[in-house]
Order: structure tokens, then sequence, then C-alpha cells
């Protein structure tokens, strides 16, 4: 019998506001068998909180399209963000005022095997938090 193979991943996200022009930007890493890869990308957004949710479903909808249906049903995902409110949103299914971003975060974890979701410190979010914040600066350039 050929035994099923898990994938494994390490999924970070940060997000970052300008309250100037009401723009948002996510830094994302993925990281599988040693390998790094990085994303940006900015978006409308209206506060911080709605940045950090952006970047999480920018995550997770960045790690679906890199993987078939088929290795996304044997992904292992260990999520990191130094959102508290994203993590503890995502672990209850429930956030007052962001309940459709909940939502839809869930509908992208259940396409993965197994999410776990942790907060980490901002300081140990650096990589995610810096590719953010250049993605905001890219913005303020144009």
């Amino acid at each position: 019998m050929i035994g099923v193979f898990n994938m494994y991943f390490k999924l970070y996200s940060d997000g970052a506001y300008q309250p100037r022009n009401q723009q948002g930007a996510g830094g994302v890493i993925i990281v599988s068998q040693h390998q790094q890869k990085q994303l940006k990308t900015s978006f409308i957004a209206t506060s911080n909180h709605t940045a950090e949710f952006q970047a999480c479903i920018f995550a997770f909808t960045s790690l679906k399209q890199k993987l078939t249906t088929s290795e996304r049903s044997s992904a292992i995902v260990t999520y990191y963000t130094d959102s508290r409110l994203v993590a503890e949103s995502i672990t209850k299914h429930y956030a007052k005022h962001y309940q459709p971003q909940v939502d839809q975060i869930i509908a992208l974890q259940t396409e993965f095997k197994l999410v776990f979701n942790n907060w980490l410190p901002d300081s140990h979010n650096h990589g995610a938090h810096e590719l953010a914040q250049q993605a905001l600066h890219q913005v303020d350039q144009r």
C-alpha cells in the first residue's frame, strides 16, 4: 500500500494600515521544505484590524492557489499572525465587527487537511511585517 504523504506549511501574515489615505497592505511568508516564498499586496482598508484580516485572507488564498486540490487535502498548515483579534476570532469562529472576514477565512481553511492558528508577538513576525510595510510604502510612492 502506498502511504499518504502530508505536506507541511508555515504561513505568516501581517497587515499594515495608513489612515491618511485608507490604504492597507499585507505581507505573507509561506515556508515549506526549507524554502520561503514572500508575497505582498495592497488594498483599501478602514482600520488596522481590517488590514490584518485582509492579510490573512491573502495568505490563505495565495497558498490555496499554489496547490492542487489533492495537495490541499493533504496539507497541514501552521498559521501565524501577530493580531490577537484575528487569531482569537478564527479560533472562536466569531468576531463582532468582522464576521464576514472570519467566515471567509474559515471557508479558506477548510480547503486544507488541518490548520493550526497561532498568535505570535510582533517581534517574532518581522518578515511578514516588513513585506506589509514595503507594500504600503509602494502605494504611498504612487
